[in-house]
């Protein structure tokens, strides 16, 4: 019996009782849930549904509590119910209600774990968006991770998602990316404010293959051409890493495109029909401190120059154009100015900011090696690169660490810890599960000992304490996912990961699952071959949605 299970009969149970006594049916709800108890002793689950009906209809919660036990008392599976506290409702399930979720989860293979709980809303998650004059540094990494698992988490709850990556290709970092360029095809030193590292002199040579004759050119055109140039070689390496790391996006969004549209301008005047734009000393200003800003913002200069908010304006208001009901955007711990500016900006075209616009600031991560911070990338010359992590850890284990913690906090990756094949490293923990269940079967295999159909599954027979919390832990795994995509969280799926493997271990340990010997096969072996292999399922959807592979052999 699955926890959804559960709480369709608990509440089957209240209509029971409704019934019997009189009371108004009205007030009772659609649907309930049921939750796990912190405290094992406290049984399998627990029930509050008559804590929330008692105020409604007039009955004192611990009586409204006993006559719903008395009732779920007598329903297939319930093995008991006890009332705690002021009106708990503490449900214990007999061995085989509890343990028909292993045939559950295993005849429900990747679809286990996933609901409509967000069905019906369509959300617009951008993420990364790097400025495309040098190669993804570690924070835009740990965005790469935490974003394409939310987009996973998401997506396996209902909502329609649309990912979206942002490339800043306009504006005066541009212009200082193509003067670095031009300077390194000439031999010369970056600019003051230019960009340095490898990687520079490399799209300069580039560039060089592709245009010989641009140091022909006068500076002027020549920098031109390895602005565009440059700009689209290092977007294919960007694009190349993160498809590389596992991750692809929808939709790759020039700003360029804004200027070029004339969507800035649309944006304008869009803000000005709100009336909440005004001139002041030759430039265009936005009114944001009517809703929350410490200051109103420029959009255009006073010579005629347009701003990064601006931009923001337009790119935020093509969006809401194109039909995203909600707009996520993931930023830097540097842009945490952003968010008071850019809800007054979603206020000020007449939408609501706590709906319409959510916006998640990431903190800053260190690679960390022999207790040493590494502060430089070979490659970049500044800062330590996706490139580097990779290198350093794995795609497997950088993708689960920068998942792992959550966003709001600063986390260090010690690259001794993440390349250790022993059980304190995380994702070789959960990852060596996926492995063993797979071993199980391949061993099971080899002594003839298969599941069998669903009609041989003596599920009565997992009445051991081990499995009893094998089988809680995996029940648990749609409610984690709901929660971790609601809340935005999916270190939430790897925690639990890490849960549901120590239980596995302990199941391991303590149930045999293969015969010993000569020992015949019996329906003991069988049924416990079938939570064996729910395991793996749960482990692989989990990983799958962190973006993670679930081994079968390591």
């Amino acid at each position: 019996m699955t926890p959804a299970e559960l709480a369709e009969v608990v509440l089957a149970a209240a209509h029971a009782v409704f019934d019997e006594r009189g009371l108004d049916r009205a007030a009772l709800p659609a649907q309930t849930t049921v939750e796990r108890p912190r405290n094992p002793d406290h049984g399998d689950y627990a029930s509050t549904l008559a804590l929330q009906l008692s105020k409604k209809v007039g009955v004192p919660p611990r009586e409204l509590a006993t006559a719903l036990a008395e009732q779920l008392g007598r329903a297939p599976g319930i093995k008991s119910v006890e009332i705690a506290g002021p009106g708990f409702l503490n449900i214990r399930l007999d061995a085989a209600a509890a343990g028909q979720l292993a045939r559950v989860i295993v005849e429900a293979g990747p679809a286990y774990g996933r609901s409509d709980t967000l069905a019906g809303q369509r959300i617009n998650l951008e993420f990364v968006s790097a400025n495309p004059t040098g190669p993804v540094h570690i924070g835009g990494v740990r965005w790469a991770a935490v974003g394409d698992a939310l987009s996973r988490l998401l997506r396996a709850t209902g909502a329609d998602v649309g990912t979206e990556y942002y490339f800043n290709d306009a504006g005066s970092q541009i212009d200082r990316f193509a003067r670095s360029l031009l300077a390194a095809a000439k031999g010369e030193a970056a600019p003051e404010d230019g960009y340095g590292g490898a990687y520079i002199a490399e799209i300069a040579a580039e560039v060089i293959k592709a245009r010989p004759d641009v140091l022909d050119l006068p500076d002027d055109a020549a920098q031109e051409v390895f602005r565009v140039e440059g700009v689209q070689l290092m977007f294919a390496e960007i694009k190349s890493s993160l498809r590389d790391f596992g991750v692809e996006f929808d939709t790759y969004f020039n700003e360029k495109d804004l200027h070029d549209r004339g969507e800035l301008d649309q944006a304008l005047e869009r803000l000005r029909e709100q009336g909440h734009l005004y001139e002041s000393d030759g430039a265009t200003w936005l009114r944001t401190t009517d809703f929350g800003d410490d200051k109103d913002r420029v959009l255009r200069k006073s010579n005629g120059e347009w701003t990064y908010f601006a931009a923001d304006c337009a790119y935020y208001l093509d969006k809401r154009e194109r039909g995203f009901e909600r707009v996520v955007i993931m930023l830097g711990a540097d842009h945490h100015g952003y968010i008071g500016r850019m809800k007054a900006m979603s206020a000020c075209f007449g939408d609501d900011p706590a709906r319409n616009l959510e916006i998640l600031i990431g903190q800053l991560v260190n690679l960390v090696r022999d207790g040493a911070p590494v502060r430089m990338s070979k490659r970049a010359g500044t800062v330590v690169t996706l490139e580097d992590l990779v290198d350093a850890i794995g795609v497997d284990a950088s993708r689960y660490a920068l998942a792992r913690y959550s966003s709001d906090s600063p986390i260090d990756i010690d690259v001794e810890l993440w390349t250790r094949a022993t059980r304190d490293n995380p994702v070789y923990y959960v990852q060596y599960v996926a492995a063993r269940t797979a071993s199980v079967n391949r061993n099971a295999a080899e002594v003839g000992l298969t599941r069998g159909d669903a009609a041989d599954f003596h599920a009565e027979l997992l009445d051991h304490e081990k499995e009893n919390e094998l089988l809680k832990a995996l029940a648990a795994f749609p409610s984690v996912v709901a929660a971790a995509a609601e809340l935005r969280a999916p270190h939430r799926l790897s925690h639990y990961l890490e849960d549901l493997a120590q239980a596995y271990h302990r199941f391991y340990d303590n149930c045999r699952i293969l015969p010993r010997g000569d020992e015949k096969v019996t329906d003991l072996h069988r049924a416990r071959l079938w939570l064996n292999d729910a395991t793996r399922v749960v482990i692989a959807n989990g990983l799958r949605l962190l973006g993670v592979s679930a081994p079968e052999r390591m």
